[in-house]
């Protein structure tokens, strides 16, 4: 894991971002590229929110010993509120259970809480309906003014931000101004009001409002081909990800490579063993597929992905046992990308990040 790119890249979203603070989201254990070194990095480099989804990932961060800002909005009722607020983490509500918890937790405690209000403008996932929006605000106020809670944001996200032009980009733009101008009404005065994700921030100025949300751009990967390609968005990839050959060794002719025997040699060969497989995070569904650098060149893998290994067939080059094997990095040394990976598994580079699996070593640099 490259650091120096992730500071990089959070210096590049904060011109992208034009004034708007960055809050850099590090969920997912920072996409799979180790949430607490990528926070660290994206503190040093100006971000001054963190975003995670779930509350154990915000309380990772206290006990780290980050003492910024961060927004944690994935909650399910009887949530640890109390240990949020006790460890000042802003918290999200997007209905009427949520913000009578907080209350609720934050009487107990007897100090306030901070709380995001969060709107669907559109995405239809997490989020208070516009027909819901004006009670959830009201008893927010009433709340504010009882001094248990303090409305430190309002927010939204976006569907299809990463299809630019798609028309549910201005309307959920316009949802959201008639949101925060709801809860102005109601005698709120948010902090900041947020909407950007990665590829709003990176194509959509209007959305940028006081806060952006950069995710997948932080760790150097394009939010979608249709927004661009990472170094044309002046982004660089943080994570490559590498084996050492356990085995090589000649096969003849027909012979059959891992399970079920889907792909067999073509002639006299050389096949090589890298041990990772579908439980480290290769997609199974890049079997006969996905992209390799060994031995100065790109192979494709051999017959199926197994749970801890797969093959590579060399045809009629030659390699060792300890050499390495790149499945995918910034390109630079000619290897694969996520997104290449990607396209072979018939996914999103998100995934094919997020899914290396905990028992594949974390090495930083920078």
């Amino acid at each position: 894991m490259d650091l120096d790119a992730v500071r990089a890249n959070i210096r590049t979203l904060r011109g992208y971002a034009r004034g708007a603070e960055v809050m850099a989201v590090v969920k997912a254990d920072g996409y799979g590229h180790g949430g607490l070194p990528c926070a660290r990095a994206a503190r040093e480099a100006g971000a001054s929110w963190l975003g995670t989804a779930t509350p154990e990932e915000a309380f990772a961060l206290r006990a780290a010993g980050d003492t910024g800002r961060i927004l944690c909005w994935l909650w399910t009722p009887g949530g640890p509120w109390a240990r949020a607020i006790a460890e000042d983490v802003d918290v999200s509500a997007s209905g009427h259970w949520a913000l009578t918890e907080i209350v609720e937790a934050a009487r107990a405690l007897g100090r306030p809480a901070r709380v995001h209000l969060k709107a669907d403008t559109g995405l239809g996932r997490n989020g208070c309906q516009p027909a819901d929006w004006p009670e959830l605000v009201a008893a927010a106020r009433a709340a504010e003014a009882e001094g248990a809670i303090r409305v430190t944001g309002v927010w939204s996200h976006f569907a299809c931000a990463d299809e630019p032009g798609h028309p549910s980009i201005a309307a959920q733009l316009t949802a959201f101004r008639a949101a925060v101008a709801e809860a102005e009404r109601a005698g709120l005065t948010p902090e900041v009001r947020h909407h950007a994700n990665s590829p709003a921030t990176l194509t959509l100025p209007d959305a940028h409002f006081d806060l952006v949300r950069p995710g997948i751009s932080i760790y150097g990967l394009a939010p979608s081909p249709e927004v661009g390609v990472a170094a044309d968005l002046g982004l660089r990839p943080a994570m490559t990800l590498r084996a050492s050959l356990a085995l090589v060794k000649r096969v003849p002719p027909g012979h059959g490579v891992s399970y079920g025997h889907h792909y067999r040699t073509a002639g006299d060969t050389t096949l090589a063993l890298v041990p990772i497989g579908y439980a480290d995070g290769v997609p199974r569904h890049a079997s006969d597929r996905g992209p390799v650098l060994v031995a100065g060149a790109w192979r494709t893998v051999a017959g199926r992905v197994a749970m801890d290994q797969f093959v590579v067939d060399l045809g009629g080059d030659t390699a060792s046992a300890g050499d390495p094997a790149t499945l995918f990095g910034p390109g630079d040394a000619g290897e694969p990308t996520a997104e290449d990976w990607a396209r072979a598994a018939g996914t999103i580079a998100y995934e094919i990040v997020t899914r290396v699996g905990g028992r594949v070593p974390r090495v930083y640099r920078g």
